[in-house]
């Protein structure tokens, strides 16, 4: 008997736009602060990036900023998200604040400001626009293995 599949967890669309955009706002002083003076900043954004894609964004602490503050000044959502888009989002936040880590502490600048550069256009985009590219590209990738055909098949 197969073991049923979990439905994903739901959360409110708009938790993931306002962490986008402290996201946005801490990678921008960390670009500014450059390698040295904004190695600190992008170690606490890469410890919130992950955070939400290891343990899932309720263990984000800016969602659970939205949860806890915003979200109840605000009225319920039209409809609830999937997570797992954002969450996937999350990883690759956490690839490029890696990267950007590895060039702040190997002393390679320009490893360091085009890794936090892109996470930066990435936030920015979601924040001011509602533009995911982290879920875009989740999304793209389950239409691509949805369209796959299985393995052993014969031709």
């Amino acid at each position: 008997m197969p073991t049923p599949i979990p439905a994903p967890a739901l959360i409110d669309p708009r938790g993931p736009r306002f962490g986008a955009a402290i996201t946005t706002v801490v990678l921008a002083a960390t670009l500014l602060a450059g390698p040295t003076l904004g190695l600190p900043l992008l170690i606490l954004q890469a410890i919130a990036f992950g955070a939400g894609a290891l343990l899932g964004l309720r263990y984000q602490p800016y969602g659970w900023v939205f949860r806890r503050v915003v979200r109840p000044r605000l009225g319920a959502p039209a409809e609830l998200e999937d997570e797992r888009p954002p969450r996937f989002a999350q990883s690759v936040g956490l690839a490029f604040a890696v990267l950007g880590l590895a060039g702040a502490l190997l002393g390679l600048a320009g490893l360091f400001y085009v890794a936090v550069g892109f996470a930066l256009v990435a936030a920015l985009l979601n924040a001011a626009f509602d533009v995911c590219l982290g879920c875009e590209v989740y999304l793209l990738a389950q239409r691509l293995r949805a369209r796959r055909p299985a393995t052993g098949t014969v031709r």
